[in-house]
């Protein structure tokens, strides 16, 4: 018999356990084939989504919804049960695979729905052709599976990567039912005026499983920032936030709209990259001892801007980069750790601040990894 989701569902057909909505909702891969050529002839849109499901909860319904917003028909595709358990292990899926669809089935936004066996979804993207692939905030693209990159690509689909709702996982509702409790992550808001690469070299760590966090929300005080970007890309919350008149501080009601934005993402680490403002009352309140700075040099030496052009200029042998707590003064915060950068003969000003920031992104998520084991 061929083996096929279609043919497992027909087995089953007959069985009162099987709504009708379900069944008009099932498609094979050739059937979808299908709709997704027609719906391309007349200029719409099949976006296509995968996943376990296992126990459907609200960061689920959320995605769902935005994706299926996305075009005119979504799909999603359910991972079989083998292929949970080579995924998640010997004690998923929860729920068994027919079950999971039909579930997904009963939801307004979601149009099809199919079950494939492999760990990826490389051959159904190869077959369906759709026009859209939505995946998760906890991927980017270059995190993406290659072999699904490639199908995707060959049958022309875009790709978005959408927003998870943080702290709603299939794990963390599996563990308290079972009584054990979520393991709390380490949750960072992070400040940012300028390309990012800290952010990156962060949420990097995390997705890694180098750093057990997870970044809530990503501000910034410049509204083209590339932080900003980066974060979108990583589907994170981010947000400009106009800091006022002030050249070097936020006006009172523009930090407290950044403190509004952190507590509303409920972090409880403030981490600073390269964000290019001085931090005051309301935000050292609100996180007291809470606040984390990284500064390119070894302080107290060279606080301020261009540490490391203060560095080449004084003829300093050595430099380096300073994660330390942040205050009320400028750059004056209690030392946590330092990595040291050697000045060689001949070094500008940016080729010393390249070696600096090579060193900026191992020191930076190490030390929050410390500092998330407590």
């Amino acid at each position: 018999m061929q083996k096929s989701s279609g043919m497992r569902l027909e087995r089953r057909d007959a069985s009162p356990r099987i709504s009708r909505v379900f069944k008009d909702k099932f498609k094979s891969a050739g059937e979808l084939a299908e709709i997704a050529r027609e719906m391309g002839r007349q200029g719409r849109r099949l976006v296509l989504t995968n996943g376990c499901f296992d126990l459907l909860h609200v960061g689920h319904v959320r995605y769902l919804q935005e994706a299926r917003a996305l075009g005119d028909a979504l799909l999603v595709a359910v991972n079989g049960d083998a292929s949970v358990r080579a995924l998640k292990g010997p004690g998923r899926p929860v729920n068994g695979e027919l079950d999971r669809a039909e579930v997904l089935a009963g939801l307004d936004c979601v149009d099809y729905v199919t079950i494939f066996e492999e760990t990826r979804v490389s051959a159904l993207i190869a077959a369906v052709r759709p026009q859209l692939y939505a995946k998760g905030g906890d991927y980017t693209l270059e995190t993406l599976d290659p072999g699904e990159r490639a199908a995707l690509e060959a049958a022309g689909a875009g790709i978005r990567l959408l927003q998870l709702v943080p702290g709603r996982s299939t794990t963390a509702t599996l563990a308290r039912a079972a009584g054990q409790g979520e393991k709390k992550r380490m949750r960072l808001g992070v400040l940012g005026s300028g390309k990012g690469s800290n952010f990156r070299a962060i949420a990097d760590a995390i997705r890694s499983g180098q750093l057990d966090a997870e970044v809530r929300v990503v501000i910034s005080d410049v509204a083209e920032a590339g932080i900003l970007e980066l974060a979108r890309e990583r589907g994170i919350p981010a947000v400009h936030v106009s800091p006022g008149k002030y050249r070097t501080r936020l006006e009172p009601a523009a930090e407290a709209e950044v403190v509004r934005l952190l507590k509303e993402a409920d972090v409880d680490w403030v981490v600073l990259a390269g964000y290019m403002r001085m931090v005051k009352a309301p935000l050292l309140e609100a996180f007291p001892r809470r606040i984390v700075n990284i500064h390119p040099s070894l302080l107290p030496e060279f606080p301020g801007l261009e540490a490391w052009a203060q560095a080449v200029a004084s003829g300093s042998a050595v430099s380096g980069c300073t994660v330390h707590y942040v205050d009320s003064g400028m750059d004056t915060g209690e030392v946590i750790a330092q990595k040291t950068v050697p000045v060689h003969p001949g070094d500008t000003p940016a080729t010393l601040h390249a070696r600096i920031q090579e060193a900026e992104h191992v020191l930076y998520p190490a030390v929050l990894r410390q500092l998330a084991g407590g």
